[in-house]
């Protein structure tokens, strides 16, 4: 979509972001990113909204961070944060469908649970970092205004 100004422009974006269905289940930001790195010529400010549970984007993000202005907006839900200890759980990915059986009140379990959950984050922390780019954290459930406010006021510091 062209960009423009306005509020009206901004409620469009908003719209058609909560409103898109998508073809497929699986998550390609490597696919996104190389798709705007050769649509997209012009230097240009673009938002990638996931929650970047993802591999092999590393390489490509940093190219897409160095050519134009890369702003990564987290979708983060809480509840996938931790793991509840109420027993055998029936788990299925629901990107490949496979389903698993955890006893999540395992020591082992909570152990490996929280300290995955950490190596994610702090993966993608160092990637943004790295490739001097900025995020914006917003949970599932949450509004997201009062976080884009505040980076936008950051932002209008620089």
């Amino acid at each position: 979509m062209p960009p423009r100004k306005g509020r009206s422009h901004v409620l469009r974006i908003i719209r058609d972001v909560l409103s898109f269905e998508p073809k497929g289940n699986k998550t390609d930001i490597r696919g996104a990113l190389e798709y705007f790195n050769h649509t997209i010529k012009k230097k240009s400010i673009a938002f990638l909204i996931s929650d970047f549970i993802d591999e092999g984007y590393d390489k490509i993000l940093k190219i897409v961070g160095r050519k134009h202005d890369l702003i990564g907006l987290v979708l983060q839900d809480p509840r996938e944060l931790e793991i509840p200890k109420a027993g055998l759980l029936k788990l299925q990915d629901a990107e490949t469908g496979e389903i698993r059986y955890v006893d999540s009140s395992s020591k082992v379990v909570q152990n490996w649970f929280n300290e995955s959950i950490e190596q994610r984050v702090q993966t993608r922390k160092s990637l943004f970092s790295t490739s001097r780019l900025d995020a914006i954290e917003i949970n599932a459930g949450d509004s997201y205004i009062m976080p884009l406010v505040k980076f936008f006021k950051m932002r209008g510091k620089r």
